[in-house]
């Protein structure tokens, strides 16, 4: 099974538009979100079965035994993250680092497990649907995307998977090209845009998947594509489609549809077109 994986610089991009498009196109049976911090695939997937939905556990946090401790001060002291005021931990500014654990002398601080966040997964004899969503205030995001390419790889079925990607170029995005056959980058034309497809090339290229650049909404800025266009030319990276703008994508998703439900519109067209660019030359 290949795994196509697709990426932007930042959010509300369009990732989620072209990935949603693809699973109806290719009638992909295998698919996941992997943007634990704000996942939206779902939204726009319907008939869904009802999720299983298990607690993850993304690493310890301290916890204080009030009845041991000496009030010595000195976790407070010591804790680098001004996680622990009044010999009280904050599960939002605890780290799991274990310094102050280690350091008190009375034995009243313990490392506990904690739970980081929720990792589902839908599944009946249609389809595999794995996604998580990461709790307000941790930081183990780049080990939940790989919870959920792990929960999707174990059930994974088909000839291709296609995973909605992180924005950015951080740990969910890294944890994202790990394993992936092929990465496509959607960008936008906007200076912005831009300077965050080249990192985001950067990242697969460093990482040796290959990848390939379609732009959002070119039509806004005839300019920047052109930039864009010379950018990936000059980094051997191919352009594999421009999508314009389409009011229609906004009432697609209004409506929690994919834009493959409107194959006549400009956007749909343009998508369409990318995916069977893409599958005949990289994925087959």
């Amino acid at each position: 099974m290949k795994q196509l994986l697709i990426l932007s610089g930042k959010g509300g991009t369009g990732k989620t538009t072209v990935a949603s498009t693809f699973i109806a196109l290719c009638q992909s049976d295998t698919f996941a979100d992997c943007d634990v911090d704000a996942p939206n695939l779902h939204l726009v997937m319907p008939d869904l079965p009802s999720p299983n939905k298990t607690d993850y556990y993304g690493f310890e946090k301290a916890v204080i035994d009030q009845e041991c401790c000496t009030h010595c001060g000195l976790c407070q002291t010591h804790c680098s993250f001004g996680a622990i005021q009044n010999f009280m931990v904050s599960e939002f500014e605890c780290e799991g680092c274990g310094v102050c654990a280690e350091i008190c002398p009375a034995h009243a601080i313990t490392m506990q497990p904690h739970i980081s966040g929720d990792l589902l997964l839908y599944q009946d004899e249609e389809c595999i649907f794995s996604t998580a969503t990461l709790n307000m205030g941790s930081g183990a995001s780049g080990k939940l995307v790989t919870a959920v390419k792990c929960q999707l790889n174990d059930r994974a079925k088909g000839d291709i998977a296609i995973i909605d990607g992180s924005p950015g170029i951080g740990c969910p995005v890294i944890a994202s090209i790990s394993g992936v056959d092929f990465v496509l980058i959607v960008a936008e034309p906007t200076v912005s845009g831009l300077h965050d497809m080249k990192r985001i090339i950067e990242t697969a290229q460093h990482f040796g998947v290959d990848c390939a650049v379609c732009v959002n909404k070119y039509d806004v800025n005839p300019t920047t594509v052109t930039e864009i266009e010379d950018c990936c030319d000059n980094l051997s990276v191919p352009v594999v489609g421009k999508i314009p703008y389409d009011p229609m994508v906004i009432e697609a998703v209004n409506r929690c549809q994919s834009i493959a439900h409107y194959p006549n519109s400009p956007a749909g067209c343009a998508i369409s077109t990318i995916w069977h660019t893409l599958f005949n030359r990289y994925l087959k």
